[in-house]
């Protein structure tokens, strides 16, 4: 006879877990428990529900309480909340909320999968009628219902994670006009700066999006059907708003581990080792509400992703059906790998930010390369921004972000692979990656921004990162040149303030009129002529020279 396995939760990693045990031993009984009434469903599909690109909800669901028990023999209990569990007695007490009855079960193994709940502010106006969180199937039915029977004409977003973002995409798409509200300096906490600019110039003035950053929402107003009507700001600016949806932040649900006193990590999440055990024997845990270790710093880290949550269940389920450890399974950890779909944009991250890198103390050097995904003259071409981060000392890949209408999903890929063996920017500049005009340019863009880093590193190149250069021009420092190389028609069109035209080809012959003492940063579109006119006063002997990492392409502030 198999173990007895008790899942709580049941959404992603939590059916992940019941699926793979089963398979793994048919004669083992495994029974789902969930407070929700919806289960193994898509949450990071419900911004594309919400928006109608998902026409049906039945489509974010994978498998029903109903498949699981015909197709695998799993017991699921919808509508079922595990309100204590007894580790000495190995049970679990289960409250019906359809009648409020509580239940007892037995079990041989115990897996944790709670998963995370939006961040609800205490503040005044949040239980006003049309203001939304959204992290479950009945969140986004309710906002549907909405949009699709009276559309808001103010709906306010309020977070620019990937969430919010998504929200935002998918009301513009339905013609509605989206403002979003972030506290932080930026959107797309965990970017560079300079990468979430980008994005946000492209929302703003591509999209009409309005994004207010560094604002706080204080309180909520309502109507007379006590609907929201209006939010108040921090600095008393008050805004329209007849539809709020909450996006801003997620934590992780340990209550009903830390009563039985289950250690948490360093971020609050439940602690387990790399088998996904808790420090209470028989007892596991996966998903959103689980601690694990970024594979570039070392540390604890927690980073809820449906990816994640897949994999650590699938490990789960592995290991409680076990009864040699060393035969176990192990998840070792994250590069916090993420991508996001923004109207046309793509977006991509994995390993460590260049500010996160610099706070790990590493030796942080890096570069921003706009390209093509495909030979430049194939007609379905597309442009990407590609930065690499690298450490100076070792020459190991730390981390990399992408942007672009391209294939950025691709890049992200093969540099997360190189990150997760511990490669190196030479090694990555050398990949034999597959070549044909419709998929690549002859040289991949990885491979061009590899070289760029390489350079870099070797000292053959110094760059400024198009953040540094804006605070240069903005606090008014006048101990640089800001020298553009383009054509003059390219110049007139638009140009970094305060940047003087020597085009390419007029350059050498005007050198001896720059003055060698200040610092001379060279500007062009991309990057490539900038660099053609670095080694041309590298030869003449100038030697405090720096080009514009990106180029115009990658600069995400204002022009004149």
């Amino acid at each position: 006879m198999g173990k007895k396995i008790i899942i709580v939760g049941g959404v992603a990693s939590g059916t992940k877990a019941g699926a793979k045990a089963k398979r793994e031993d048919p004669s083992s009984e495994v029974i789902i428990f969930t407070n929700e009434e919806y289960i193994s469903y898509s949450g990071c599909g419900l911004p594309y529900y919400i928006g109608g690109v998902v026409s049906a909800k039945e489509h974010l669901i994978l498998k029903t309480p109903q498949d699981f028990k015909h197709d695998m023999g799993i017991d699921v209990y919808t509508k079922h909340e595990v309100v204590y569990i007894d580790p000495e007695n190995k049970k679990i007490i289960v409250k019906d909320l359809s009648n409020n009855t509580l239940k007892e079960f037995y079990y041989d193994k115990l897996i944790l999968a709670t998963g995370a709940s939006p961040v609800k502010p205490k503040i005044e106006g949040f239980d006003l009628k049309k203001v939304f969180t959204l992290r479950s199937v009945n969140d986004a039915l309710k906002i549907r219902e909405i949009l699709d029977n009276n559309p808001p004409k103010n709906p306010l977003i309020v977070g620019g994670g990937f969430i919010g973002l998504e929200i935002a995409e998918n009301l513009k798409e339905r013609g509605l006009n989206v403002k979003i509200i972030e506290v932080a300096e930026q959107i797309l906490p965990g970017y560079d700066f300079e990468i979430a600019k980008l994005v946000e110039k492209y929302l703003i003035e591509e999209k009409g999006i309005n994004i207010l950053t560094k604002k706080r929402v204080t309180k909520f107003l309502g109507n007379e059907k006590k609907e929201v009507s209006k939010v108040i700001l921090e600095n008393g600016e008050i805004l329209d708003a007849d539809l709020v949806i909450w996006s801003a932040g997620v934590k992780p649900n340990t209550d009903l581990a830390k009563k039985i006193g289950i250690e948490l990590g360093d971020w609050g999440a439940i602690k387990v080792d790399k088998y996904m055990r808790t420090n209470i024997k028989d007892i596991f845990a996966v998903g959103d509400c689980v601690e694990t270790y970024h594979l570039v710093c070392g540390k604890p880290v927690w980073i809820p992703m449906g990816s994640t949550a897949n994999k650590m269940g699938r490990v789960a389920g592995i290991n409680v059906v076990l009864d040699d450890e060393n035969l176990y399974e192990s998840f070792e950890g994250v590069l916090g790998t993420n991508i996001l779909k923004l109207f046309n944009l793509t977006i991509a991250k994995t390993g460590l930010s260049e500010k996160q890198a610099r706070e790990e103390g590493f030796d942080v050097v890096s570069a921003i390369v706009p390209s093509n995904d495909k030979a430049h003259y194939y007609p379905t071409s597309k442009s990407v921004i590609l930065k690499l981060i690298g450490d100076r000392k070792t020459g190991r890949i730390l981390g990399a972000q992408g942007i672009g209408e391209g294939s950025v999903d691709k890049f992200i890929d093969i540099i997360a692979s190189f990150i997760y063996l511990k490669g190196t920017v030479d090694q990555l500049s050398k990949v034999d990656l597959a070549y044909s005009p419709p998929y690549s340019m002859a040289l991949s863009s990885v491979i061009v921004t590899a070289n760029v880093l390489k350079n870099k590193i070797q000292g053959k190149l110094k760059g400024i990162n198009p953040w540094e250069l804006y605070e240069k021009i903005k606090n008014k420092e006048n101990n640089f040149l800001l020298i553009d190389v383009r054509t003059e028609p390219e110049f007139v069109i638009g140009a970094i303030p305060g940047s003087i035209n020597i085009p390419l080809n007029e350059l050498m012959e005007k050198a001896y009129t720059l003055d060698r003492e200040r610092e001379i940063i060279l500007i062009c579109g991309l990057g490539r002529r900038a660099y053609q006119a670095y080694t041309k006063l590298v030869s003449l002997g100038f030697k405090n020279i720096k080009i514009l990492d990106g180029g115009i392409k990658a600069y995400p502030f204002e022009l004149e």
